[in-house]
Parts: C-alpha cells; structure tokens; sequence
C-alpha cells in the first residue's frame, strides 16, 4: 500500500459525511464554489449552462453554489452575458438548470449578487443606470462616477434580492446565498473603506451591517423557515487583497452576530488561502472563527486541489500547512463543516466522484484555459 492510499481512504471518509443547513440534508461535505462565467447571452442561462451545472451533479458534489447572477435591480450588474434572476426568459432558464441538477440527484442554490460601485458608466444590461452604493465611493477610496444610496434605493435594491429568493424557491433550489463578499454591493456596507454615511447605516460595525441584516431579515421572511439562506463575505476586496472588515475576534462577531439574528442559517467565509489563520494567537481560519463565533454552519474556501499532483504535494510527513491532510483535521475537529472547491472542479467535472472514491490519480492538473469554456 503506498502513502497515498491510506491518505485517499481519509479524504474520502471525511468528505463523504453528510451535514445539513436548515432544512437541507447534504450528502457530503464538498461544495462547488461560485464562479463567474459569461456564457449566458441575454443574461439566459441556457442548455450549455444546464449541462455544465449537472455534470458537477451527477459527479457527487454536494452541493453546488452557481456563478453570481444580478437581482432585479438596473445598477446591479455590468455584463449582459452574466446570468440574470429576474425576468420570465431569465427565471425559465434558471428552473431548466435546477431540473437537470436535480435529475443527476444534486442540490443547487443561486448566488444572488449586486456589485454596487464596482459598475463602470454605460455598461449592460442597463447602460444608462448609475452605478450605486453606500456612499458612492470606489474600492480605491475614489469617489469616481457613482452615486450614494438614497432611502429609495435601499427600498427597491432590498425588495430586488426579496423577489429573487422567492423566486429561487418557487422554481425549486434548494436555498439562496446572498453575495455579500469581494468588495460588492452589500460589502461595501461592511467595509469603512467604502461605508462612510452618517445615517443609520454607517457608522461602526454593527451599523454597518444594518443593510446586508435587513435583506437577510426580509429574505427570511419571504421564504419557507426551513429554506436555507447562506451569506457569503470576505475580509479582501478586488484589488485590495490586504483590506480587512475585522482586525479582531471581537471586531468580526460584531459584524456577524446581527447578520446571523436576522436569520442566516450558514456562512460562507471566502479566503484566498484557507489555511492561512485569521487572527494572531489562535490557527482558526476565517470559516473557523465563524463557526465559533456564531454556532452557524461555516464554509470555508481558498485554493482547494489546486495542485497538479494532489497527493503526492499534500500529503505525508512534513507536509505543508496548506495540505490536503490539514484540511481534513480540521474539518474532523470541527472547525467548518464544508468545503467550497472552485477552479479544480471547472478543470475536472468528476473532481469529487474522483476523491469520494479515492482516485486521487486520475484528477487532472488545472489550466487557466478552462475559464474559457462550459466543460
């Protein structure tokens, strides 16, 4: 038996376990990452988006998280090649990619996303719309083109993310995830950087986190209690890969714990390298502190599989903080209880058919070039 057996033996047991969030059982603990992909002209996904999303399906992931599609608000995208959740074209579209995920046995959930000010001027699909966020000001601190929210604005960008979680359910997903990561729309009500209001909300943390809580609130309210609402957020932003919502525990519960009372039943904690620890003094990682700090279902996300040679580079003695063996300790002690895999399943559609069954082997290497097509 060589090491790596044993070691694909491990990996497939801890992954396979299942878990659940809310109402949702999962038959394992692998969950396909949420990734942009222009390839839905009009902003309709069609059968090329249907059969890339179920081939993951029918491939065991446990759950699959779809590429951010734009709620039903005119600033809140730039691409009319990114998928949309609004429209009757649009919706039709998004129930033919649940019934194939389903048909394959799989769970899906829409990322729901507005990227606020991160919108350039005369962009589709709506090219007269301004781009719009808290304060009106850039990731970079510029103020640019773009405008602060008003109190109508909150109104109708709130009621967009509403009709799209009631729409996710009534077309049969199986939760929602709110986009609140990456220096968009509802991050940049969490981060100071971008949140400098002087009304309710902005202001310290907990203020800042009025809006993102509100949506969820509502959200919450507008579907079935048993129908899971996941939050997705970041410490990074686009091109401030060093930006922090939090510089401690103490900081990060503040702007958790309002989002959690308002009814997010799990996080998704988006790292870069989840390895890395958060915090000076404790080796939690992002989706570590979470879990601890909330008692909520925690993702975690960062660099998973990208490696050619998958065992041979993460596993045995010595091996590095970023090995596939540290990942599975952690999760066994419970520290998070998914894994989000991004660009190793865009390479490998069986990537998780692959590891649930050992065949570590037979993954293939990621290449850039993947982005490029609906494998």
């Amino acid at each position: 038996m060589t090491v790596a057996e044993p070691a694909a033996s491990r990996a497939a047991q801890v992954l396979s376990r299942p878990t659940a969030i809310n109402g949702l059982t999962l038959p394992n603990r692998i969950v396909m990452a949420p990734m942009t992909r222009q390839f839905s002209p009009g902003g309709v996904p069609g059968e090329d988006v249907a059969g890339y999303y179920s081939r993951r399906a029918a491939a065991g992931v446990g759950l699959i998280v779809t590429e951010g599609t734009y709620v039903g608000h005119d600033s809140a995208g730039e691409s009319n090649r990114v998928p949309r959740f609004h429209g009757e074209e649009q919706l039709a579209g998004w129930a033919k990619v649940v019934e194939a995920v389903h048909a394959e046995g799989g769970k899906i959930m829409p990322q729901l996303w507005h990227i606020g000010m991160v919108r350039k001027p005369g962009r589709p699909p709506f090219a007269d719309a301004p781009a719009v966020g808290p304060s009106g000001i850039r990731l970079d601190g510029t103020e640019g083109t773009g405008r602060a929210m008003t109190r109508t604005d909150l109104d109708d960008v709130l009621a967009a993310f509403v009709e799209a979680a009631v729409a996710a359910e009534r077309i049969g997903f199986d939760g929602i995830e709110l986009h609140g990561a990456h220096g968009y729309l509802l991050d940049q009500f969490l981060w100071a950087g971008t949140n400098r209001r002087e009304d309710a909300y902005g202001g310290d943390a907990v203020a800042r986190t009025r809006f993102a809580a509100e949506i969820v609130a509502a959200v919450r309210e507008a579907v079935s209690a048993d129908f899971p609402v996941v939050f997705r957020y970041s410490q990074w932003k686009q091109d401030a890969y060093d930006a922090r919502l939090a510089e401690t525990p103490e900081e990060l519960e503040a702007i958790l714990t309002p989002l959690a009372e308002a009814g997010v039943d799990a996080f998704h904690a988006s790292t870069r390298r989840y390895w890395l620890p958060e915090f000076e003094g404790a080796d939690l990682n992002l989706a570590g502190w979470t879990k601890k700090l909330t008692g909520k279902p925690a993702i975690t996300v960062g660099s998973v599989g990208l490696e050619g040679d998958f065992l041979g580079a993460f596993v045995g003695e010595g091996a590095p903080v970023g090995s596939l063996d540290n990942l599975l300790e952690r999760m066994e002690r419970d520290e998070f209880d998914l894994v989000a895999v991004g660009r190793a399943i865009l390479q490998d559609p069986e990537w998780a058919a692959k590891v649930l069954s050992g065949r570590f082997d037979d993954l293939r290497p990621y290449d850039a070039a993947a982005l490029q097509s609906l494998s």
